[in-house]
């Protein structure tokens, strides 16, 4: 099966031939300062416990309350409420009074301005463009342990109880400190090849990160700085090294089917996210790029567009999808079999509903790719509210939708 992103593959490996000054910037790390509640500051490279280190990396919570739900009229609550008492009873769910049509807050650490502690589950997140978003729990993210590698003080790891605030700022293009270098390479799926920084288990993601695995000879920690290639092979892992000696290892879920996934992300797609089953193997380069700098991540603004309905009406105007994201900044989820794709709306062309289970999504870039099993892609989409000029409104239902174009 061909990959519905080779062209893009062909772009990204050209990049690589001309762009070897680019390669060696820390440009793509995150990077502010902390504050902690009794206002010491820490400024340099951030990561989120042992997983977040790049602003292209996914920042997740649950949002408090969708006024979204204010346009809808009681008729198309009712509606929705019907539909959502529908499905849960074909899943053999009863409790029908809980669902609130809250949903997920996720955007890349490059689109936040700031963030501030408000409890132990609770945050205020604060876009480029001066908005607040209140949220609370839904991942690790919130309540997670920050690391600070401070250029005088070394790496400090600080408790989210500690913490008052985070302010984001463009990273330096050399770091005098840092906590590794990134993981950059090309992983060969059975559906193609995926070109960009690479997030193994969905957990280690720079050089001084460490497989663990053992080989007939004992365990082994082998620092990613040092590794050139990854096979799956058998049950277990083939394991080249930069200097040509190979190793194959087993035992841990760094190496064995208990891998939690292989996460490539770039600009030009977004996110994939590689159950093992699809992994076949990952090649890492040896001048490895971080990623677009801080400054490339654009202010956020309303995602706007026209909805085509399956009756032929073209309505214009302001849209809110799903109910929910409205910003260029926010996400949509879709899957490709055993790919988990996230992709942010302001490189999305449009999105075409196929059937009750997927929806074609263009993008920006002119590739398509048929993604389903999700919400934001399926027959549980709680539909689009389109705001057009002079204030009117109106809720238009996934069933209703023939084309959503972007502007």
């Amino acid at each position: 099966m061909k990959s519905p992103f080779r062209k893009i593959l062909t772009v990204l490996l050209l990049q690589m031939l001309w762009l070897p000054a680019i390669q060696a910037q820390d440009q793509g790390f995150i990077y502010g300062t902390l504050t902690t509640v009794d206002g010491k500051k820490y400024t340099g490279q951030l990561r989120w416990g042992k997983e977040e280190a790049y602003w292209s990396d996914i920042f997740n919570s649950s949002k408090t309350h969708n006024d979204n739900l204010d346009y809808l009229s009681r008729a198309d609550m009712r509606e929705l409420d019907r539909r959502y008492r529908r499905r849960n009873r074909n899943y053999g769910v009863f409790n029908f009074n809980s669902y609130d049509y809250t949903h997920t807050f996720a955007c890349r650490f490059g689109d936040i301005r700031s963030l501030r502690i408000t409890g132990s589950r609770r945050v205020e997140l604060l876009l480029k463009n001066n908005t607040k978003i209140r949220l609370k729990g839904g991942s690790n993210d919130i309540g997670a342990t920050v690391r600070v590698m401070d250029k005088e003080l070394g790496e400090l790891s600080i408790r989210w109880n500690r913490i008052d605030k985070v302010d984001f700022m463009k990273t330096p293009a050399k770091l005098e400190a840092k906590m590794g270098s990134p993981l950059w390479g090309t992983v060969q799926t059975r559906k193609g090849k995926f070109t960009g920084i690479i997030q193994w288990d969905h957990d280690e993601r720079l050089g001084n990160d460490i497989l663990n695995g053992s080989s007939e000879d004992g365990r082994m920690k082998i620092p990613f700085r040092n590794i050139k290639s990854i096979k799956k092979h058998r049950w277990g892992s083939l394991v080249k090294l930069k200097s040509g000696r190979e190793v194959y290892l087993t035992g841990t879920n760094d190496v064995e089917d208990g891998n939690r996934g292989i996460i490539v992300s770039h600009e030009l797609f977004g996110r994939v996210d590689i159950n093992w089953d699809e992994f076949r193997d990952v090649t890492f380069v040896d001048n490895p790029q971080s990623g677009l700098g801080y400054d490339t991540y654009k202010t956020p603004t309303l995602l706007t567009g026209t909805i085509t309905t399956t009756d032929g009406r073209s309505i214009k105007g302001q849209i809110i999808y799903d109910l929910d994201e409205k910003l260029s900044i926010e996400l949509l989820d879709g899957k490709v079999g055993d790919l988990d794709h996230q992709i942010p709306f302001d490189i999305i062309k449009s999105i075409t509903p196929k059937n009750y289970y997927s929806a074609e999504v263009e993008l920006k870039s002119g590739q398509k790719i048929v993604l389903g099993d999700t919400q934001d892609v399926s027959e549980r989409h709680t539909g689009i509210i389109v705001i057009a000029k002079g204030e009117n409104k109106e809720y238009i239902p996934w069933k209703k939708v023939s084309k959503v174009s972007f502007e």
